[in-house]
């Protein structure tokens, strides 16, 4: 089955952003934060700690009293949410039969349970064992935390809130030099030839990688070619620097790279490739070496842009992608 479009979206609740819980009625079996990793959950057979088996993910104990568990999460990243994916990986006889999410706008501080600015965003939905459910919810307000509760209680494997990172253009744009295309600032990833053993958004995460599974990695290309991905910036910009990262990649990284750009102003993300054919030249071919950072400052000046094709030669793994530029605020 295919991942909603929304999936496309910055997972505004990813630990690597920032996302953190800031109150959790009950985390007996499994901490709270392993349900805002990045990694797909995992299974580790005949492991057990002080409070039982050892669970990837969010669980609480069996309730013996009325109510119901529920975790308050504090976002990566300000933002409105699209989406959200509740995966019950791994939970079979101890998944909650349903939950529902909450959300609230509160820059100045983090809310508790009883706060007024509550909101709910997703009522409650059926959940199955070893599922991942999808729901659209489609909002266009911005919030800072969420509340997903589970009735009445059980294991969340692994929570994604999918949307926009909402940002005041007009005084980025004022700071100068950004990374326009940051996951952060609101970059995405929208399509590529491969991504067989990383996914693509990773080279918009903020920091250096981790190791070479943060990353975005093809299989090795064993036709003429070359591999590429298609990137969105969060905002019309003018890119003045690039920086290509290829962080743990030794044996696997790309030999060169170039870039492809656009001020796209029509079309979908569906067909973003079939638009890409044509774009101008940002980034003459460059070569690469492994496991470093290269920054190039010779760029083609296109002027504003909107979308980037970063292709590599023949094939590889690049650990992260920035362009350094000026937002443009167009009036409206």
């Amino acid at each position: 089955m295919s991942e909603p479009k929304f999936t496309r979206l910055v997972n505004l609740a990813d630990a690597r952003l920032g996302a953190v819980a800031t109150y959790v009625t009950d985390d007996w079996f499994a901490d709270v934060n392993r349900m805002l990793q990045p990694t797909p959950a995992v299974w580790k057979e005949g492991v057990y700690d002080d409070c039982g088996k050892w669970m990837d993910g969010w669980e609480s104990r069996r309730k013996r009293f009325e109510g119901y568990d529920f975790a308050i999460v504090r976002l990566g990243v300000t933002g409105s949410i699209e989406g959200v994916s509740i995966d019950t990986a791994f939970f079979t006889g101890n998944y909650p039969p349903s939950a529902s999410l909450d959300a609230i706008y509160s820059p100045n501080g983090d809310p508790s349970a009883d706060d007024a600015g509550w909101e709910n965003v997703l009522s409650a939905v059926d959940l199955k064992g070893n599922s991942v459910h999808f729901h659209e919810i489609g909002g266009t307000k911005a919030y800072t935390h969420i509340r997903l509760n589970i009735f009445p209680d059980g294991g969340i494997a692994r929570l994604r809130v999918y949307g926009t990172p909402h940002r005041d253009w007009n005084e980025l744009a004022k700071e100068g030099r950004i990374d326009l295309v940051a996951s952060l600032n609101g970059g995405r990833a929208l399509a590529c030839s491969d991504e067989h053993f990383g996914k693509m958004a990773n080279i918009l995460n903020p920091g250096r990688g981790v190791n070479m599974g943060d990353g975005w990695e093809t299989a090795r290309r064993r036709v003429p070619g070359n591999d590429w991905v298609i990137l969105a910036l969060g905002n019309p910009g003018v890119v003045e620097e690039i920086l290509v990262d290829t962080c743990h990649f030794k044996g696997n990284y790309p030999d060169s790279c170039s870039i492809q750009a656009a001020y796209v102003k029509g079309g979908t993300d569906d067909q973003i490739a079939t638009q890409s054919l044509f774009w101008r030249e940002l980034l003459p071919n460059q070569k690469l070496s492994m496991d470093a950072e290269h920054t190039f400052t010779e760029v083609n000046d296109l002027g504003p842009i909107t979308h980037v094709k970063l292709n590599v030669y023949p094939d590889g793994g690049v650990s992260r992608l920035r362009l350094f530029g000026k937002p443009v605020v167009e009036s409206k």
